[in-house]
């Protein structure tokens, strides 16, 4: 229960702080989705530092992707994240590695592509139509997203017996993903049923949650493959024992993406 209680400790202060930050939006958003960025592809460096990844190329794409997202949109996220190519290049003309050049480069465009264009579809959805719904929206895949994960470990935790990816995340069960898919669903629609008839109608909310389930969990199982691979526990131990900042948006990565995108399909 400690363990429970330290965890719930830890995201719920981190998830208060995102959605006061999405609630002014601005370049208050922009901050902390860049600090969180940052963190977490510090994090992800660490992890692979085997493979000798250009760090500073990284920072560098992740930042002017992230700017481009707040200032332009989704074509100046693409090629701000594009940048990364031009630095990886020119810092591995120039930096002493014994990495070959396609490991190296392609583990410093991993970091920026996963990291950055999670966070970045962050920002796009704060975009979404007008000030009130872009708001809704990002509210309800913050929300979504936590909840989704919150009963998926309670529920693992306490009546888990079936695997969902044993070769990946042991400790991951069928009946936490059924528990965690329930409350994302759940939550999307609670949060956008009064505004059905302006917005998404109630099967479009219901789909919502269930992509937003799907992704998150996609998202958490392929940030178990990377420290599997390494044959790492956490990325980070910046909260301590429950881990670091990639550990805990993990799911948030793929989900902000895919919610994105059916957003923008429904709408």
């Amino acid at each position: 229960m400690r363990d429970l209680a330290g965890r719930v400790a830890v995201a719920v202060p981190l998830l208060v702080a995102v959605l006061a930050a999405a609630y002014f939006d601005g370049w208050w958003l922009f901050a902390v989705a860049a600090i969180a960025a940052i963190l977490a592809l510090h994090e992800l460096y660490s992890t692979i530092r085997p493979l000798r990844p250009l760090v500073l190329a990284g920072y560098a794409g992740v930042l002017v992707g992230l700017l481009g997202a707040h200032l332009g949109g989704i074509e100046w996220l693409l090629a701000g994240l594009l940048s990364t190519f031009v630095f990886a290049f020119g810092l591995y003309g120039v930096a002493e590695t014994r990495q070959s050049g396609t490991v190296t480069i392609a583990s410093t465009i991993l970091g920026t592509f996963w990291i950055g264009a999670g966070i970045g579809h962050l920002l796009l959805l704060r975009e979404v139509d007008d000030d009130y719904l872009g708001r809704l929206a990002i509210f309800t895949v913050l929300l979504a997203v936590w909840a989704g994960d919150t009963a998926a470990y309670f529920a693992g935790r306490l009546i888990g017996r079936h695997k969902l990816a044993a070769v990946m995340s042991p400790a991951k069960t069928w009946e936490g993903f059924v528990a965690g898919f329930a409350a994302s669903v759940l939550v999307s629609f609670f949060a956008l049923y009064q505004d059905r008839e302006r917005f998404l109608e109630i099967w479009e909310a219901l789909l919502l949650g269930a992509v937003i389930a799907l992704a998150g969990t996609v998202g958490d199982l392929f940030e178990s493959a990377v420290k599997r691979d390494m044959q790492v526990k956490d990325t980070g131990r910046i909260l301590g024992r429950h881990g670091g900042v990639l550990d805990r948006v993990d799911s948030l990565l793929f989900a902000t993406v895919a919610a994105f995108y059916t957003i923008v399909a429904l709408t």
